[in-house]
C-alpha cells in the first residue's frame, strides 16, 4: 500500500482525467461499426496477437472499441451504465488509481492474447467482456450495498450481482477450453492484483475494531434526532441522502469518518505533523 502511494505521489500528475469519456467514445465508434462494417473491427482494430507482433501496436488500445452487446438499445444502456460506474470510481479513488486499474485490465488482455498465440498456438481476438466485468467487480467491492434494478424490476445489491458474475467466471474456468481459461485469468488479473495491493483491511485491524466499538458506545449515548454519521471533509450526514455511505479511515488517528466521495481522497490526520 505504501509503495503504491509513493508511485501515486510521483506520477499522479500524469493520470488521464475522465478516462471513461475516451473509453465510451470508442464504444460508440464500435457500436456504429457493428452496423456499418463489423469486419473492419476484426481486420484492423481487434486484439489480434499475430498482427500486433507484426507492428500493428494500435490494436492494444483499439480493441476496446468493441461494444458490450450486439443491439443498439442494449448497447446504449450498458455504455451509460459503465460510464457511470467508471466516473464514480474515478471520483472516489482518484484519477491515478482508476487509470492504473483500467490499464492493468488492458495489459491483462494483451498478455492473454499473446500467451494464447505464442504458447498454445491459438489465434483468439479478445473483446472487452471481461474488462467490463472487472469494472463492475471494482465498483461492487467499493459500494457493495448499492442497489441496482435488474431488468428495471428486481432490486439487487451490487455485491450479489457481482457474485453472480463471479460464478459465471468460475464456471468458465472449470468448464471452458484453454482460450476461455487464459482469457478469464489474465483479463481479471487487474481486479485481483489491484485489490490485493490497495485494499483496506481495516475490518480485521484490532485498533480499528476498538475504534468502531467506542463509536457505537458514543452513538448510543446521543439523544434521538441527532445525526450519527458526518463526513470530516464535506460535513455531509446520513440526513443528506439515503445513498450516502460512511466509513472510518484506519490511517487517521482518531475517530474520523468520511463519506464515499472522500474516503480515498482525503488527507490523513496524524499526530505527527509530517
Amino acid at each position: 500500500m505504501e509503495f503504491f502511494k509513493k508511485i501515486e505521489r510521483k506520477y499522479g500528475r500524469y493520470a488521464i482525467r475522465h478516462l471513461m469519456n475516451y473509453i465510451v467514445a470508442m464504444y460508440v465508434v464500435g457500436a456504429i461499426l457493428q452496423y456499418v462494417n463489423p469486419w473492419f473491427y476484426f481486420e484492423w482494430l481487434s486484439l489480434d496477437a499475430p498482427a500486433i507482433l507484426k507492428g500493428q501496436i494500435w490494436r492494444v488500445v483499439t480493441f476496446m472499441a468493441w461494444p458490450p452487446f450486439g443491439n443498439m438499445v442494449s448497447n446504449a444502456l450498458m455504455i451509460y451504465l459503465y460510464y457511470n460506474l467508471g466516473q464514480t470510481l474515478e471520483r472516489v479513488w482518484g484519477a491515478f488509481r482508476f487509470n492504473i486499474y483500467m490499464f492493468l485490465g488492458i495489459l491483462g488482455h494483451v498478455i492473454a492474447s499473446l500467451v494464447l498465440y505464442l504458447v498454445f498456438d491459438q489465434r483468439v481476438p479478445l473483446t472487452t467482456t471481461y474488462l467490463n466485468m472487472s469494472l463492475f467487480f471494482a465498483f461492487a467491492a467499493t459500494f457493495p450495498d448499492l442497489q441496482f434494478w435488474l431488468y428495471f424490476v428486481v432490486p439487487i445489491r451490487a455485491k450479489w450481482l457481482a457474485l453472480i458474475y463471479g460464478l459465471f467466471a468460475i464456471e468458465g474456468l472449470l468448464t471452458g477450453g484453454t482460450a476461455a481459461r487464459v482469457e478469464i485469468l489474465f483479463s481479471l488479473l487487474n481486479f485481483i492484483l489491484f485489490f490485493a495491493v490497495t485494499r483496506n483491511y481495516s475490518r480485521v485491524n484490532p485498533r480499528e475494531i476498538r475504534r468502531r466499538q467506542d463509536f457505537k458506545t458514543q452513538v448510543k449515548m446521543k439523544p434521538q434526532g441527532q445525526t450519527h454519521h458526518k463526513c470530516a471533509v464535506c460535513g455531509r450526514t446520513e440526513l443528506d441522502g439515503d445513498d450516502l455511505e460512511f466509513r472510518y479511515c484506519s490511517k487517521c488517528e482518531g475517530n474520523y469518518e468520511y463519506c464515499q466521495d472522500h474516503l480515498y481522497t482525503h488527507k490523513h490526520v496524524t499526530k505527527d505533523p509530517q
